[in-house]
């Protein structure tokens, strides 16, 4: 059983309700930008991004033609903000849930961390790896941005360090990129670690 938190569906909501949103971009950030380009063309992989908030990478992805991507946030305010600029994105992927209570059925092909770790109770991080190679079919890809660096005032953001991250993931993952981030926005720069892990095998 997942400890409780006082991180609930309703702080996240009010959050967004009255514009306490310091960690939203406005837009997709470089690194991941990047990294969708070098996928090639579209095709039906299913991509899910957890914690998605407004979702400026869906939105990307979205009109780059990929087809199966799937938005997961359990605030409904970033949901609707997402359906209002992306009139067409598929009512059915965008995911009103709790994370941890998704199902992979079928699993997915990619999942794409941006914000969302840094926003857990610091004590569900084993959790979110556990859950990342449970949703991600044997080979699928976990990737995105984890801060790797730690914050002045209580969280979220909770901050931690690439050497607290590893043995999270060890278990299910193994490590193809796992470095600073080379080309973050300016005012996170030197702050990022950029993931790439690829699923085990025999894992789950």
């Amino acid at each position: 059983m997942l400890p409780d938190s006082p991180l609930d569906a309703a702080y996240w909501q009010q959050r967004y309700v009255t514009g306490q949103t310091a960690w939203d971009a406005g837009q997709i950030t470089p690194p991941l930008q990047e990294y969708f380009a070098q996928l090639g063309p579209p095709d039906t992989r299913r991509i899910l991004i957890p914690g998605a908030g407004r979702a400026y990478e869906a939105e990307y992805l979205h009109g780059a033609g990929w087809p199966n991507v799937f938005v997961a946030d359990v605030a409904p305010e970033p949901l609707r903000d997402l359906q209002q600029r992306v009139p067409d994105f598929p009512a059915d992927h965008l995911l009103l849930a709790d994370f941890f209570q998704l199902e992979p059925a079928p699993p997915f092909d990619l999942i794409v961390e941006q914000t969302f770790f840094c926003a857990l109770d610091p004590s569900l991080r084993p959790a979110y790896a556990r859950q990342c190679a449970r949703l991600l079919r044997p080979g699928g890809t976990l990737m995105g941005l984890l801060f790797d660096t730690e914050f002045s005032q209580p969280g979220p953001p909770f901050g931690g360090s690439r050497e607290e991250y590893r043995p999270y993931f060890e278990p299910y993952f193994d490590f193809v990129h796992f470095d600073t981030a080379t080309n973050s926005l300016k005012p996170r720069q030197g702050r990022e670690l950029f993931i790439s892990l690829k699923k085990k095998q025999h894992t789950l």
